[in-house]
């Protein structure tokens, strides 16, 4: 079920992205979250005939939306975790790409679509995998995981400070009955914070933040892909990397600060002994944010930031 549904999803700041990239018409780019697919039509229509796009994305719906509606040989789809980026552009015969865009949003079509349990405002099983045939469901996770690791991703991944009431909820609950369905779970919340500031946003944004990074692994494998990525690119080839919250925003704004300043050494050191040298230079020097016009337009924009960086 769900794949007759039209598959849409509303890039956000694809003038900007774009245009972070620097796009060489012969170039080779890889977008790391196909998605809808408009960051990759964006880049190929910008592209020559010897130019290409490896579009990488978990979802099948994605991909099965790609391959219908964009006719182009120039893009090679790779269905698989961008963190293997390498090997996603080993199969297509590159050794190295001439720019690299991460879009880290959750897809419209995923929230849209009820029965993927990623929204908390429509009923469906607590699903929220990416990828549909992985083993790791929201539900493992809220009815096995011990309340000591069930409080660390909340608070963590969720940076949801009612951590400490909402697990005492959850165990007392799962005591009984397994928690099945996001409605279940929205409920369950409300009852551990009757005293809501409803000024926060919902109750179960949080949470159900949490509970999709942890399903989906979502910080380590934003790690590595950042780490290969940088590492697969040619000289003068530029990342652009699109977030959506505080805690990615951090991993590329550190990740990005080390590549460009790697030297461990003492910081009263009069020369660097370390030898290590920087990689990148950072592009924008504070990250960009969607316009007003935009915001209107697709309200999900209004916390995206953009960060780029230009390999050395």
């Amino acid at each position: 079920m769900g794949s007759d549904m039209e598959y849409t999803h509303i890039s956000v700041m694809p003038e900007e992205a774009i245009t972070g990239l620097n796009i060489k018409p012969d170039g080779v780019y890889a977008d790391c979250t196909l998605g809808g697919g408009g960051h990759t039509k964006s880049i190929l229509s910008r592209l020559g005939d010897n130019g290409a796009v490896v579009a990488i994305d978990l979802d099948d719906d994605a991909i099965a939306n790609a391959k219908a509606t964009i006719n182009d040989s120039r893009l090679k789809i790779w269905k698989g975790n961008f963190k293997d980026i390498r090997l996603a552009i080993a199969e297509y015969g590159y050794s190295h790409i001439d720019g690299v865009l991460m879009d880290l949003g959750v897809s419209s079509h995923q929230i849209d679509m009820a029965e993927r349990g990623f929204s908390y405002t429509k009923d469906a099983f607590l699903d929220m995998r990416m990828d549909k045939y992985a083993p790791l469901t929201a539900a493992d996770v809220v009815n096995t995981y011990p309340p000591e690791e069930l409080e660390r991703i909340l608070f963590e991944y969720g940076e949801e400070r009612f951590a400490k009431r909402i697990v005492r909820k959850i165990t007392e609950y799962r005591k009984t009955k397994q928690i099945e369905t996001t409605t279940e779970l929205v409920s369950i919340l409300q009852s551990a914070c009757p005293d809501y500031n409803k000024r926060e946003g919902h109750i179960a944004k949080r949470t159900f933040q949490a509970l999709r990074i942890e399903v989906n692994g979502e910080l380590d494998s934003l790690k590595t892909a950042l780490n290969e990525a940088v590492d697969l690119l040619a000289p003068s080839g530029r990342i652009a990397v699109i977030s959506f919250h505080s805690l990615e925003d951090r991993i590329v704004k550190t990740s990005f600060n080390s590549f460009e300043n790697p030297c461990v050494c003492p910081k009263d050191f009069p020369v660097c002994v370390c030898g290590l040298k920087p990689v990148v230079k950072i592009i924008t020097k504070k990250p960009l944010e969607a316009g007003e016009n935009e915001i209107s337009l697709n309200p999900r924009a209004h916390s995206a930031k953009l960060r780029v960086a230009e390999k050395l």
